[in-house]
This record gives C-alpha cells, structure tokens and sequence, in this order.
C-alpha cells in the first residue's frame, strides 16, 4: 500500500545542507519564473505572441516543479520518504502531463521563432491571439488521456518483494524495477510514448531551426543576424539542456548499474533546468533584463 523513496539516504550527513540547497533553489525558481509572468503581463511592450508563449512556459516551469521539489524537501525535513500507493501514482501522473507539456510548448515556441523570422510580414496574422491561445491549450491537455492511461497500466502491475524506490519521485523507470513478472510490453509503452513525446517534438523543433539558419544565412551579414539569432539562443539552450538529460533518462537502455547518476541527470530537467530558465532569458533578453531593472529600481 505505499512505497519509500531512498532519496539522497546514501548521503545521510547532507541530508540538512541538501534540504537548504534545494529550498534555495525552489525559492528562486518561484521568484525567478513569477517576476517573468509578472512582467510580461503588465508592460506593454511585451505583449507580443514570444512573450505570451514564455509567460505560459514560466506557469508551467512553476507547476512542473512543484510536482516533486516539495515533497523533496518534506522527506528531506522528516528523514522520512514514505509515500502512499495513490499518492505515488498522482505524483507519477501529473508528472508525465506537465514533462509533455514541456515538450510540445518548446515545440510550440521554436513554431513561433521560425513564423517571426521566415515569415515576418504574416506573422501577426498566424499568430493571431486565437490561435495562439489554441496553440497552448493543446499544449497542456494533448498528453492528458495518453498519460492518465500510462500511469494506470503501470500501477496495474503486481509488486512484490521490496518496496523501495532508489529516486527522489515517482517517475517510470525506478518503479518498473520494482514489478514482478513480465514487463516488457509496458517498456515498449514507455519506449513509444518516449518517442511520441519526446523525440518527435524535438524533430519539429530541429526542423524549425533548420528553416530559421537557411532564412538567416540568406540575408546579408549586416542585416539582423545578431537580433534573428539572439531571438533564439535563450530556446535553444533551454530545449538543449531539457531534452538532454530527458533524452538519457527514458529513452536510454534498462540498467540496475550507475542508479546515483540516473537520479543525478533526473536533477537537471525536474529542477535546475526550470531554476536557469529565468536566468537564461533574462540575460539573453535586453527587453526583459530592461523591464526588470525598471521594476527593481522602482
């Protein structure tokens, strides 16, 4: 009826220096992404189909780490990683929801770069508010039924013997260490729905950037290379460092060896990728570095 989560237990005497680190972190990915929907929000000069799309993209760094950073720091806290059965799969569940949101809305994101750089005098038209309200509304309910149904085929499964998660969350991999029997249609699942969600977003993005490098090398080296490319260096890192450790974490072959490192690149895309996010385009962005300024000072 539940399960423990090891956590960082092999590490007992950082257990107190980790729950300060992540709180630190969890409290600066709170400021660091709010201060961005916030100011996207109120000024006027950001109210542009990038900005909207990064504002979404900030609420939904917010959500996705919430999932697991606070009950990080409850087990941290309590010594204590004990987690009920339903609340594991709730955790397992939103998860997946929120990670394949991520997917798609960067998708969603390289879409808006290539129409503004490949097709500037559209641009307004294509992403017209309507389409770019649909646009994120799909982002966020596409995977929904997909992954409800994951989760419920994966906590089917009987488990037996230990009940112990060598992870700091409910995620795939460690639990299907823990089920009994034959497990190799629900790794298939897992592989497909990898692929589904994961590479096949990160193919459209690829192919948009594709387009954006071919647009920008045909114009002449004196006219908008350095404001094209720095328009998309911020997406580019942030897609680089998700995708990733995402990429090595499900999509990599099954293996009880180097389980520390597995939970190691599962801290990139569940927490410090949403933690530099807001750094990464605050310094990449002249607009919102200005607008942040004004905001402090004042």
């Amino acid at each position: 009826m539940e399960f423990v989560l090891l956590g960082f237990t092999d590490i007992p005497q950082f257990q107190w220096f980790l729950f300060g680190i992540f709180l630190v972190i969890y409290m600066i990915i709170l400021l660091g992404n709010g201060v961005i929907i916030l100011i996207t929000r109120v000024d006027a000069i950001l109210q542009t189909p990038m900005y909207f799309f990064l504002r979404n993209f900030s609420f939904l760094e917010i959500c996705y780490v919430s999932i697991t950073l606070p009950r990080m720091l409850m087990d941290l806290w309590t010594q204590k990683g004990t987690i009920s059965l339903f609340t594991c799969a709730t955790q397992m569940c939103f998860f997946l929801i929120l990670g394949t949101t991520e997917c798609f809305l960067l998708a969603v994101m390289a879409y808006d770069r290539c129409v503004a750089i490949c097709d500037p005098l559209h641009y307004p038209l294509v992403m017209c508010p309507e389409v770019r309200i649909r646009l994120v509304v799909a982002s966020w309910i596409s995977a929904v039924p997909v992954q409800i149904g994951q989760t419920c085929q994966i906590f089917s499964l009987p488990f037996c013997g230990s009940n112990t998660i060598n992870h700091f969350f409910c995620d795939i991999p460690p639990l299907l260490k823990l089920a009994c029997g034959d497990i190799f249609v629900n790794e298939m699942v897992v592989y497909i729905f990898g692929i589904l969600f994961v590479t096949v977003p990160f193919l459209l993005i690829l192919g948009f950037y594709i387009r954006i490098i071919s647009t920008i090398l045909k114009l002449p080296a004196n006219t908008g290379w350095t404001k094209a490319f720095s328009t998309c260096s911020s997406h580019i890192t942030v897609v680089l460092l998700f995708y990733g450790s995402a990429t090595v974490t499900y999509l990599k072959p099954k293996s009880n060896q180097h389980e520390g490192i597995d939970k190691m690149i599962s801290l990139f895309y569940t927490i410090l990728t949403p933690m530099v996010n807001p750094i990464i385009y605050s310094l990449r962005n002249k607009d919102v570095r200005k607008i942040s300024f004004l905001l402090t000072v004042n």
